[in-house]
């Protein structure tokens, strides 16, 4: 019987991703880079964004509590420099102008009580800064979007080039042996791992931020009713 003290036990070799990516051919290399910056600007615009739309959530309701506490425009556009991040602000300030537009006095006289002309104009205005401040909400989402959708693909791409640079192997050596083929196939499905890797982190945040832009979307066209509402009541 075998001394079990004298027995020495196989260990399978430990996955070392930098070694398969020092022995890749350059198509593979371009490959790996490629998706490199892909994740690479996908984390940036995802901790920037998520910057971002935190600051829009807090200064809305900061502005909103002011909103409704303040007994005149003017004091609510004093505050709106401090809480320019709020796309409340935008709205805000679009049907301010307007506002101020329409009790502009006509012909040098001032008007006894201030009184607008068109209240769909205003509504219009508002509808437009909405628009724009959606557009500037979802800015740089397309490129979270684009890198879920395509980097898998990109990935596929390498493997498959790493997958026939190994059949060309075996067929130089003329073995179809493991220890031929597992090498060459491990180096091809690292571009597929990393394809993955950049993908799926994209598209989660991707589908969180559009819900959290969509929330705040339903936000701005609930302050636009109420900013209505109290301009009719107010000065029409």
């Amino acid at each position: 019987m075998q001394d079990i003290g004298t027995t020495s036990i196989q260990t399978a070799p430990t996955l070392d991703p930098f070694a398969l990516v020092a022995h890749s051919g350059p198509v593979s290399i371009a490959v790996l880079v490629i998706l490199f910056i892909f994740s690479l600007v996908s984390w940036a615009i995802i901790f920037s964004k998520w910057t971002s739309l935190r600051r829009a959530e807090s200064h809305s309701d900061a502005f909103l509590e002011i909103f409704r506490r303040s007994k005149k425009f003017s004091e609510v556009h004093a505050v709106c420099h401090q809480l320019r991040m709020s796309p409340l602000v935008g709205l805000f300030l679009s049907g301010y102008n307007e506002l101020n537009y329409q009790l502009k006095p006509k012909g040098g006289r001032e008007q006894r009580e201030p009184r607008i002309q068109n209240l769909e104009s205003v509504a219009r205005s508002l509808v437009r800064a909405t628009n724009a401040e959606v557009i500037k909400l979802e800015r740089r989402l397309t490129f979270l979007a684009t890198t879920g959708s395509s980097t898998p693909f990109i990935g596929l791409f390498g493997t498959v080039w790493g997958i026939m640079n190994a059949f060309q192997r075996i067929g130089a050596v003329q073995s179809a042996n493991i220890s031929v083929v597992a090498p060459g196939v491990s180096e091809a499905l690292i571009a597929t791992a990393a394809g993955l890797a950049a993908a799926i982190p994209a598209v989660i945040f991707y589908n969180y931020y559009l819900t959290w832009v969509k929330r705040l979307s339903i936000q701005m066209d609930d302050f636009a009713l109420e900013y209505l509402s109290v301009i009719e009541r107010n000065f029409t």
